[in-house]
Formats: structure tokens, sequence, C-alpha cells
């Protein structure tokens, strides 16, 4: 039968991603279904993109225990994914007593979870590790690291889809019921698919599959979150991230953190929100970010760096019942065969990830055996990046294919080659922002001005679509809608 499967993942974001490349080890027929247009176009591309260590994972147990396995193992995956990451470290400061009473507690907690490495340092030594950080009072925490959240999600995903997941876009779950026989039919916008089993990674709608599955009908809790984006130039002067003294309620204020590809991330700020999802940056988180930034990073924030500002949202859940936060519920039920309902999942998500979807596993085989693929290969290739390379290697890849010798991106340097490359993807993105999240073109300090309609023109010749339907990132996102003199 048509779109029938063993296991359908609700959810193509970077958990849903890490589910599917886990499943896809053993001999089942799985599809993603995703409501956007790519997999990191929701939470998995709007983080810091942080490799949590767990000490800041608060006293659950589930998310401090997966946060812990994700970031001992990471890397390892981040070579067989071939993704950018940098074991850092990080650096958590506080000015004055009361802070510094903060992070004595916060270091004992860390002591308890067992986090390795972590040292309580003052105020010579946040200078020895990071000359331009400020602080009286610190915790080192060296097994910290960043990674590219969207390329790490795309890792997965293509993975995934080299061992036969297979993805499906534009597929928002709109219904799922029970068919005599115990299959589930998955009704979308577009089409109805039909699976053996259901695993439920929606992000921040988790909280409408749960109830679709007959899961707990929670209540969905929102923060929204707003970035700034540094300039490389500023870059230069921030080898670690640099986190406050967490609140009373446990979170932490606004950070600075360095990214793999060179920028610095300022945020984010934390607002409780609704359920919409508005992505729009403010000006009055902009002043914020400006002034609690320059706290930690007292000589680098400033206007003359910003080259971006974005927003992301964060999917929190509230039990039904006591109205109180849960968070990292990994659920399988009796009454409910055949579905695993994964909600809850915020920071850490990124880091955790993988561990998740093991978890996720463990739930299948408890109400069937799987069988192991044995054509099953964790490696992933990624386009390999021009600007990275040594000159004698940049000349032997332009002698094996001159379109590297041609750039498209002036400010990241990306070459036609990996453009051309990105447009081809195993997954079938042909938006212009999925050619920016595959090679960094547009991402530069002019924002695309120069190559923007250079990517377009590539999606127009090689994909053969016509100029007019080509979409920046999501339905209605059109790039052109007609002529100018």
């Amino acid at each position: 039968m048509e779109n029938l499967y063993d296991v359908v993942v609700v959810g193509g974001g970077v958990v849903g991603s890490a589910v599917a490349r886990e499943l896809s080890r053993y001999q089942l027929k799985i599809c993603v279904l995703e409501k956007e247009l790519d997999v990191c176009n929701g939470v998995s591309g709007r983080n810091t993109g942080l490799l949590h260590s767990g000490i800041l994972s608060g006293d659950q147990p589930v998310r401090t225990e997966c946060c812990i396995e994700g970031n001992a193992e990471f890397d390892q995956v981040a070579k067989e994914l071939d993704v950018p990451f940098k074991r850092c470290g990080k650096l958590i400061v506080g000015f004055g007593e009361e802070e510094k009473q903060c992070l004595q507690q916060l270091y004992q907690h860390g002591l308890e979870c067992g986090i390795p490495g972590i040292r309580m340092i003052d105020a010579d030594e946040i200078k020895a590790i990071e000359p331009n950080a400020d602080g009286d009072t610190g915790i080192y925490v060296p097994t910290a690291g960043i990674l590219c959240p969207y390329t790490y999600t795309i890792a997965l995903a293509e993975n995934a889809a080299q061992n036969g997941v297979e993805y499906h876009f534009d597929q928002k779950v709109t219904a799922i019921s029970r068919t005599p026989g115990g299959e589930y039919e998955i009704q979308t916008e577009n089409g109805m698919w039909r699976s053996r089993w259901v695993v439920n990674c929606a992000g921040l709608f988790a909280y409408q599959i749960s109830v679709m599955l007959g899961f707990e009908a929670y209540v969905p809790k929102r923060v929204k979150g707003e970035y700034e984006i540094l300039d490389k130039k500023a870059g230069k002067f921030l080898s670690v991230p640099i986190y406050p003294a967490p609140g009373k309620a446990g979170d932490c204020d606004i950070h600075i953190t360095p990214t793999v590809d060179g920028n610095i991330l300022v945020g984010p700020t934390l607002e409780d929100v609704d359920e919409t999802i508005d992505y729009s940056a403010t000006q009055e988180k902009i002043d914020q970010l400006m002034e609690q930034g320059a706290r930690l990073f007292p000589r680098h924030v400033k206007r003359e760096y910003f080259i971006r500002n974005y927003a992301g949202i964060f999917p929190y859940v509230a039990d039904p019942g006591i109205q109180e936060r849960v968070d990292f519920q990994i659920q399988a039920r009796e009454d409910i065969p055949h579905a695993v309902n994964v909600v809850g999942i915020s920071t850490p998500g990124l880091t955790s990830a993988l561990p998740i979807a093991r978890r996720v596993v463990e739930k299948v085989k408890e109400q069937e055996e799987l069988r192991p693929n044995e054509a099953f290969n964790p490696v992933r290739k990624g386009i390999v990046r021009f600007a990275e390379q040594t000159d004698e290697e940049k000349m032997r890849l332009i002698e094996e294919d001159p379109d590297y010798g041609e750039i498209y991106c002036r400010c990241e340097c990306v070459t036609k080659a990996e453009i051309k490359q990105a447009v081809h993807n195993i997954l079938g993105v042909s938006t212009v922002s999925g050619i920016k999240y595959r090679t960094r073109a547009t991402m530069g300090r002019c924002q695309g001005g120069y190559c923007e309609t250079r990517l377009t023109a590539m999606i127009e010749k090689e994909l053969q679509q016509d100029v007019k339907d080509i979409l920046l990132n999501q339905k209605g996102a059109y790039m052109f809608v007609g002529k100018v003199k």
C-alpha cells in the first residue's frame, strides 16, 4: 500500500532526525513528516549552538543524564557526521558576593552530577582562560563546546536519508487515528500516511501531536529568545563562551558565545510568549542585548560589529493537572501501543538529541524485536568548504572541478561548486535558506546583498524552476513576484 511505513516520525528537527537515524540502524521502513520546507527552520536552527555539559540542567535527572551522555560522545559523533565542532570549554562568571555564593552552589551541584573537570576559579584565572572576559569569580567547565545547530541537524537528517529514511516536507499533521487492524493513519495538509508506529518529535507542536495520539494534553509554555550576531572582526577576541551566574530560577541571563564559524552570538533574551510563532526582533531587546552583553564582554559588544539579529522560540510544556513545567518526557503506554511521545525537549536538546533517540529506540524494542540493518553506515560527508582549505588543496579542487574557481559569496568565500552541491542535496530542499544553511552563503557582512540573487539563479537553472516559484524559506515567501523596469 502506498505511504505505508513501519515508523513515521513526526517532526524533522534535531531530535526527530536523530530518532530517524538511530531507527535506521534496524530493518525498518521509516519516513519523517516535517511541516516546514527544511529540517532546521524551527527550534533546531534558532539556538545558541552550545554543546552543554549538564551543569545547568537543574534537578531533572533525565535531562541531565541525556546531556552528559551526549556531551561525552560528541567528538566521535562530529567525526562520523563531518560537522565542525570545538570542545573549547565554558566560563560561568559572577560579580560580587551574592553571585559568588550562587556559583558555589552551582559548583556543588555540578560535582554531584558528575560533570568532569569543573573547578572554581578567581578573577585572575578567568583572565588567564579568556583575557577579554570579566568577572570576580567563575566556574570553568572544560567539557563544554560549540557546534553549528543547523549543520548538525542537516547532517543527522542526511545520514538518516543515506540509510533509507524518507523525508517529506510541507506535511503538517492535522489528525491521527487508528485503523481496526491497529495501524496509524496520519493525515497531513497534503496527504495520508499509514504506519505501524508513530514517534512524536514535533518540537513546538509536540503538545498537539500528544493529544492526537492519546497522551497527555500538555499546556504549551513557550519562551522567546532574541540574539545578535557579531561580525568575525569581533570573533577573534573570544575563545570560550561566557555565561553569567544563574538567577534564582536556575536560568542564565544573556550570554556571549563564539561560533564554530568565527562569529559571536549575544543572547538570548528570555520572554514568556503565547502560542503565536513570532520571530520578529524588537529594539527593546536589542538594547537589552547591548547592555547585558557588554557586562560580560565589555570592549567588543558594540553596534559597529552587529550584522544580524534573529529570534528563537523554545518549547516548554506544563502538566495539565499540577500546572508545573515538565521536561524531557519520553513516553510509551500500554493503552497506546506502537507510539512514543517525546515532549518538553528544550535546552539542552541539541546536546541530548542522540541519547533521546536511543531511548526512543528502547521504547520500541520493549514492544517488538528489531533486526539490525547490516548495511547501516554512520558516516556522512559534508560539502567541502573551500575557504577552509590550504592553498595547495584549493588548487587541487579547482583542477578537479573548475566551479571551485568561481566565488559566489564573497563574504564567506563560498564557491559555485559548493552552491551546486547544496542545490542537489539528498533531502531535496530547494529554498534559498536551505542553500544558505548548507554552505554559509549570505551569512557574511553583507547578508546576501551580493550573492542571494546568484543562489536563486542557480536553483532556477539546476532544478528547472520558474524563478517566480523559488522560495526564501517557507510557503508564501517568494523571492520574486514580478519584474521591475
